[in-house]
């Protein structure tokens, strides 16, 4: 007899448990703890098989029917519905492992000590936007290179074409991540290359002519805001080292003695230790700017506290107020004069280079020579 709601409302729990079949191998098994489970008994390939089908009421007795047929589908079919169900779990506890999003993080969490916090944030705030969208739950090996191009052609049409560039570069890490920890075959962001449009090239803006270089040179010196501000300007024009690296600057990083500035790997792009070699125009400013900013951490710190450095706007601000504008004249910038100018007063390209701590150098002498530069007495 087939069962009726009522039939298992009314049914009272016994000692021991008691089966209430519903035909075709579906039955209701009422526990001694008042418990009603659903069961099917099956048999495939010769053998008889047990499949749990849920508890009554959050399964009804429709739902069980549903499934019952379900099963039997499968067994016409050629399928075990018990291994069926195990290889969906399976699937499940992948996906929630190996999915875009989880794969991702994983990689973030584990590179994100290489990069500064700030530049950390920007990633991940741009695969949050950008990619996860799509992309998130995803199995990381079942993503095709035509669904990645489709996320980066969103960016681009935003006009983003150099943070598609980016996100394109990243997303070819996160998946050579997955594929060395055996969760995806290979990396399909290879087949992309060609497939976006060109990233314009970014200069920053810099004044090239040594005549106004001077100008500006006199200008930094008739300063007349903060005195710190004043020092940062100089002392980036004069080290030309990246702007990130001059705010952060540490006094325990200076021998003015020695006139050394050596910048730990830890704050530099090329994760190398970067060694300054300081002008005697250098050392004059930072004397006087450790004569009243020799208490704190930083040479250059907040206005506000400090035990953090000064903002990156700091030295643009300073700039502006100098008259030069954004189109003219930038803190990065000072890198771009340097380099012309030395070029042009005919230094060594490589020794130009190496003071601007570009490019990777052989391992064995990095080891023990940072950034000994064989010219820097000319």
């Amino acid at each position: 007899m087939r069962l009726s709601d009522t039939a298992i409302r009314s049914a009272w729990p016994g000692a021991k448990p008691v089966k209430l079949s519903d035909g075709d191998g579906l039955y209701l098994l009422l526990m001694p703890t008042g418990s009603r489970l659903w069961r099917l008994k099956y048999r495939f390939a010769g053998k008889e098989k047990l499949l749990a089908l849920g508890t009554y009421p959050t399964v009804t007795l429709k739902d069980a029917r549903d499934r019952r047929e379900e099963a039997r589908k499968k067994l016409a079919a050629g399928y075990d519905p018990g291994e069926a169900r195990k290889a969906q779990k399976r699937a499940e506890k992948d996906l929630a492992t190996n999915s875009f999003e989880v794969v991702a993080r994983e990689w973030f969490q584990l590179t994100k000590g290489k990069w500064e916090a700030e530049y950390a944030k920007l990633i991940m705030h741009r695969l949050e936007r950008d990619m996860f969208p799509s992309l998130a739950k995803r199995p990381i090996n079942e993503i095709t290179a035509v669904e990645l191009l489709t996320a980066l052609r969103r960016i681009e049409k935003r006009g983003a074409v150099d943070t598609a560039h980016r996100s394109l570069q990243k997303c070819g890490q996160i998946f050579r991540y997955a594929v060395v920890t055996g969760r995806a075959d290979r990396d399909p962001t290879t087949d992309l290359c060609e497939a976006l449009k060109p990233a314009p090239k970014q200069h920053y803006a810099s004044i090239k002519d040594p005549k106004e270089v001077g100008a500006l040179v006199r200008a930094i010196r008739d300063y007349q805001g903060g005195f710190e501000t004043k020092c940062a300007l100089l002392v980036g024009m004069l080290t030309f080292v990246r702007p990130g690296e001059l705010r952060k600057a540490e006094w325990t990083e200076f021998d003015l003695v020695q006139a050394e500035w050596r910048i730990p790997a830890a704050r530099m792009k090329m994760k190398e230790q970067h060694i300054v070699p300081l002008s005697l125009q250098a050392v004059a400013v930072l004397e006087k700017l450790h004569a009243v900013n020799s208490h704190g951490r930083y040479l250059f710190p907040s206005v506000r506290t400090s035990e953090r450095p000064m903002s990156e706007n700091t030295v643009n601000a300073a700039l502006r107020r100098l008259g030069y504008t954004r189109e003219e004249m930038t803190g990065h910038g000072f890198r771009s004069t340097a380099s012309t100018l030395l070029n042009e007063l005919g230094w060594p390209g490589d020794a130009i280079e190496r003071q601007l701590s570009h490019g990777e150098r052989d391992e064995v002498r990095s080891a023990y020579n940072f950034a000994a530069c064989p010219y820097v007495g000319k």
